[in-house]
């Protein structure tokens, strides 16, 4: 019985025959007529190390890591500080800054939402039981909340700013790619769609 081939004959260049701009270049070995280097894209491997060399949370994520950090850090200060609430409110800031820095571009509007929930969820270890009881500990988190105001309001005003300029950056990142493409003469992904 006969087999019929399953993959597309592959055309190959006939001698003579133009070759494309990109496969010129290829030829070229690295250097262009001018004389300088041409830039090569990195090798699939490195590309993919660039990618996933950061964490990249989606909004949910950045939730469960800025709460549960939280919550780690005042049992922590609980045991070795003794719920110290500055102690408490200057890990809150750096906690704040890595969920900016980590939530992904889609995501950014995240970060300041979930920043003043995850002070509330962390501290329950180092609020004061105002006298026992459920009313008496909840007491002690509206307290705690109201006197330690300034670290909410300054952690959540760091996630606000760095997911400001990461959206900064963002998007002159798309800005320049769009002039590029315009300059190569390429469409660009808003007239594509």
């Amino acid at each position: 019985m006969e087999q019929h081939r399953t993959r597309p004959p592959q055309y190959r260049s006939r001698r003579g025959a133009p070759v494309p701009a990109q496969a010129r270049r290829a030829a070229d070995d690295g250097v262009r007529r001018d004389g300088t280097a041409a830039r090569r894209p990195a090798p699939a491997g490195v590309r993919q190390t660039r990618r996933t060399s950061r964490p990249r949370l989606t909004g949910l994520g950045g939730g469960l890591f800025c709460g549960a950090s939280m919550f780690a850090l005042a049992c922590l200060d609980a045991l070795l500080f003794s719920g110290s609430a500055t102690v408490y409110g200057v890990l809150f800031l750096p906690v704040c800054v890595l969920t900016g820095l980590w939530v992904r571009p889609g995501d950014l509007v995240t970060a300041p939402v979930v920043a003043p929930i995850a002070f509330a969820c962390g501290l329950p270890p180092i609020a004061d039981d105002g006298g026992g009881g459920v009313g008496g500990h909840l007491m002690g988190l509206v307290t705690a909340l109201a006197l330690q105001a300034g670290w909410l309001y300054g952690g959540t005003l760091a996630a606000v700013l760095v997911v400001v300029f990461r959206r900064i950056r963002l998007t002159n990142r798309r800005r320049a790619d769009r002039r590029r493409d315009r300059a190569r003469g390429l469409p660009s992904d808003r007239q594509a769609r």
